[in-house]
Parts: C-alpha cells; sequence; structure tokens
C-alpha cells in the first residue's frame, strides 16, 4: 500500500514540477509587446504587423527591399521567448520605368513626312525641332488615315492645320 501511495505523490510532484516550469516561460501577450516595441523601433518597417501564438512570430506586411525584410526579422528573432519567425512580408517591387521616347531627327522626318503626304494633294507639311506642321486642305476621310501614318513616324508633335472639305 505505502508503495502505491508513494508512486501516486511522484506522479503528483512530476505534475506539479511540469506545470510549474512550462508556465514560467514567456506568456505569448509578453512577446507580443516586446516584438511590437521592436517593430515600432525600426523606421525601415512601418506596416509591419505581427503575431504570436506559441512563441511562434508571424510577421506580415510590405517592406521597402529584402535587407529591410531579413533585418526585421533577425531583431524579431532575438526578442526573449520567441521560438521561431515566419516571415510573411513581401517586398515592395520598384516603380516601373517609362519607355524613353525616341523622337526622329527632323531630316529623317521631313523625308518620310514628305513620302507621306504625297497621296494627298493640297497638303503640306514642314518639320521643325520634331515638331510636323500641318496646312493646306483634306477630306475628312483621308484625315485620319494621314493622322495614323505621321504619328508611326514619331515626331515631338503633330501640328494640324488643316482644312477639312
Amino acid at each position: 500500500m505505502r508503495k502505491k501511495s508513494r508512486l501516486a505523490v511522484m506522479h503528483l510532484l512530476i505534475i506539479i514540477i511540469s506545470l510549474s516550469i512550462s508556465s514560467c516561460g514567456p506568456k505569448d501577450s509578453n512577446i507580443q509587446e516586446a516584438v511590437n516595441t521592436t517593430i515600432s523601433n525600426n523606421p525601415a518597417t512601418p506596416g509591419i504587423t505581427a503575431s504570436v501564438q506559441d512563441g511562434v512570430v508571424t510577421l506580415s506586411g510590405e517592406c521597402k527591399d529584402e535587407a529591410s525584410k531579413s533585418a526585421i526579422e533577425s531583431e524579431v528573432a532575438k526578442v526573449k521567448g520567441v521560438k521561431k519567425v515566419v516571415n510573411n512580408c513581401t517586398v515592395t517591387p520598384p516603380p516601373a520605368q517609362a519607355a524613353p521616347v525616341t523622337i526622329n531627327p527632323d531630316e529623317t522626318l521631313t523625308n518620310s513626312v514628305n513620302d507621306a503626304i504625297k497621296d494627298y494633294p493640297g497638303v503640306s507639311a514642314t518639320v521643325k525641332d520634331g515638331v510636323i506642321t500641318l496646312t493646306g486642305n483634306i477630306k475628312r476621310p483621308d484625315l485620319q488615315k494621314l493622322m495614323m501614318s505621321l504619328h508611326t513616324l514619331k515626331p515631338k508633335k503633330i501640328d494640324n492645320k488643316l482644312t477639312i472639305k
């Protein structure tokens, strides 16, 4: 009988010790507070949020570059009680650069414009600093065709002073 009671007491002590050891670690709420402070102290990580569950921190939001993403993950991993960091942050892509506008030189434009307007009697054109200036008379159905062919020549601008008949 004594053996059974000793065994029961031993089991009870093991359970009490296990519970007291496991409850001694930092609580998720304390870890969350420390992680939030770490994130807010880093000016390179605005918009990053964190959630904590069982000591595992999950980061979300957008970082400006890979270096910022790695840096915040390293800083958060140093917080007391953090067991693991899951970094779900995305990196903001760089803004797309507009393709440079190509404007043909005046000599090339003049030759091409003269070739384009040869089929339209009554239309004349001049080219200066990449700007095509159209003068004269044109029939309404021909105007759109002429303008489309002139735009393919890549001028800076087309100044339409044509009279529509």
